[in-house]
């Protein structure tokens, strides 16, 4: 059979029987049949390599292929794939439990594994709500959110993403009412003032007695609108959630592991959330894995009182193989010159996007770490703007206005050039429109 007649095959038996993320089972944008991945490259069945603009939804900071985290997956696959976790442990998730304690913000001492991102959330505002009836506080079953916020597609996590760009509207008559606090308008590196927290302030000060905890994305909003917000924000958003004894959740599922120049946009503000979820590059992009951390407080509380345990239990929380592979991705990075990789794919992205400015139909472009993001006027043409990249030799996924790339980061100056000709290619032939 021909390399031609077997992509064929592929996409034909895809179309019949696989329903993508967010798209409908006749969408007319096309869809590209993937026979490997190395390095920062993706090659099609039909041949076609791509240089990776996205790292697979921004975990495969690493690249693919990459050899210490393929040993590590086959070295535990040889002694155990997988063990329930009830009343069971393993050295692999032990360790790594012990190696995110480490890494993470002060006071965050008990780790809870999960699945992924969505349910890592979800497990998070579970443990808020617990924390709150284990202090005789059942009432504090609320939680405030900023617009434009994201934090994944279950119910819970649903309720807490922004009602008009979280994409959940069908829901909405649904999910658990919450409250929401404009998005930040302070732009990052620039200071918080005092009117840019006045509604966070306000909702704080007229529900903080029915409010469990606060949710956000520490300085980086993700897939709600790619938007960057002063630390300073953060930071006193933390004294305020102290001051109206509402715990904050930190959603770093996006933002840890370096993507923002901080191995954690936590430190940024230099605060310490009481929850923080971890997530997409926590593996590198081998395996799905999250976590939930807390602070002792809370975990303590939750276990001193009724029922004396945390109500949550996924079929594979610890999933060895998963924890030997973050356990490997972390180590790697942690060894890597990440930090001037990311800075200098900052500066990278800043000169190759800049030429950008000069289209009409572009509102914005922003920077920040390995993140770069132009917003346009009026949404993309995705079918047209999908295949226009990929004709283009790379792989870049936009969604509504935004242009985004968020590259792994061994990506290589020229490489990463590519990708900025390409939209500036795209967006000069028209054909995103």
């Amino acid at each position: 059979m021909s390399a031609t007649t077997d992509t064929s095959s592929t996409l034909e038996d895809d179309r019949e029987h696989i329903w993508h993320p967010y798209s409908s089972t006749h969408s007319d944008t096309p869809v590209f049949a993937v026979k490997s991945a190395s390095g920062t490259h993706l090659t099609l069945e039909n041949g076609k390599q791509l240089i990776d603009g996205m790292s697979s939804w921004w975990c495969a900071i690493h690249g693919y292929n990459v050899p210490e985290l393929n040993h590590a997956i086959k070295q535990q696959l040889d002694s155990m794939a997988h063990v329930m976790f009830g009343g069971l442990t393993h050295k692999p998730a032990v360790e790594l439990c012990k190696k995110l304690v480490e890494i993470t913000p002060e006071k965050l001492e008990t780790v809870f594994l999960a699945d992924s991102g969505s349910v890592s959330v979800e497990i998070a505002m579970k443990m808020a709500v617990q924390y709150w009836q284990a202090r005789k506080r059942p009432d504090k079953q609320k939680f405030i959110s900023l617009r434009s916020g994201y934090h994944g597609d279950t119910l819970g996590a649903m309720s807490v993403c922004d009602p008009v760009t979280g994409m959940h509207t069908l829901f909405s008559d649904m999910l658990m009412k919450n409250y929401f606090a404009p998005s930040p308008t302070c732009a990052f590196g620039e200071p918080c003032l005092d009117e840019d927290l006045a509604d966070l302030k306000a909702l704080l000060g007229s529900h903080h007695g029915s409010v469990a905890a606060l949710i956000l994305e520490p300085v980086v909003q993700g897939a709600g609108g790619m938007k960057f917000y002063s630390a300073d924000y953060l930071k006193q958003a933390k004294t305020l959630c102290e001051q109206y004894d509402v715990l904050l959740i930190a959603d770093e599922i996006a933002t840890g592991f370096g993507r923002s120049g901080k191995l954690f946009g936590c430190e940024h503000a230099g605060i310490s959330p009481d929850i923080m979820c971890v997530g997409k590059s926590l593996t590198g992009g081998y395996m799905t894995l999250a976590a939930t951390l807390c602070s002792r407080e809370i975990s303590d509380a939750i276990s001193n009182n009724p029922p004396y345990a945390f109500m949550h239990g996924p079929t594979f929380m610890g999933n060895p193989l998963a924890c030997s592979v973050a356990l490997e991705s972390i180590r790697l990075l942690q060894e890597s010159d990440w930090k001037n990789n990311v800075q200098q794919i900052e500066r990278w992205l800043k000169n190759g996007l800049e030429i950008c400015k000069q289209f009409d139909d572009v509102s914005d472009i922003r920077v920040l770490g390995a993140i770069g993001v132009i917003e346009l006027k009026q949404a993309v043409n995705m079918p047209r703007i999908q295949q226009a990249f990929v004709d283009e030799g790379v792989w870049i996924r936009p969604f509504g206005k935004l242009i985004y790339i968020m590259p792994p980061y061994v990506i290589k100056e020229d490489e990463l050039n590519a990708l900025c000709n390409a939209i500036f290619k795209v967006l000069n032939d028209g054909k995103h429109r």
